[in-house]
């Protein structure tokens, strides 16, 4: 299965790109994996990824589309986020520390931790590509 969306870079379209997300997944995975549990971790990314291009990458720039792309292969999941922003050199990210009380920095933390492979393409074709894959176990083996 594979679906897109262009949405506004404007925050409250977030609840739109979350059903986008779970209602296409949802489709094919509710019966063969731990849905709830999976459907919070899978919103927590694409909150985080999606809200980090509104806030910072099309900042003041609610005209700059969003194109998320997902693909589905049995519960192997590929999601990217694509932006007009000027992109973020991951070679200047420092990982937030909790004893510092960081007001920023843990999307790229929270990201890694909940995916399992999370990769950052800096302007393709003018565009930057955040890629988010994941497999979801499967219900019957869990």
């Amino acid at each position: 299965m594979r679906s897109e969306l262009h949405v506004p870079s404007d925050l409250r379209f977030l609840t739109i790109v979350e059903n986008w997300l779970l209602g296409s997944l949802e489709l094919d995975l509710s019966g063969h994996t731990d849905w709830p549990r999976q459907s919070n971790r899978l919103r927590l990314v694409l909150a985080e990824a999606y809200s980090n291009v509104v806030r910072h990458a099309h900042r003041d720039r609610p005209n700059l589309p969003v194109v998320l792309r997902l693909e589905l292969k049995d519960r192997d999941i590929a999601l990217e986020v694509w932006d007009h922003g000027q992109g973020y050199d991951l070679s200047t990210y420092m990982a937030p520390s909790p004893e510092d009380l960081q007001d920023g920095g843990y999307g790229w933390l929270i990201m890694n931790r909940l995916m399992d492979r999370v990769e950052y393409c800096l302007q393709v074709d003018g565009r930057n590509c955040l890629k988010l894959h994941a497999s979801l176990p499967d219900l019957k083996k869990v």
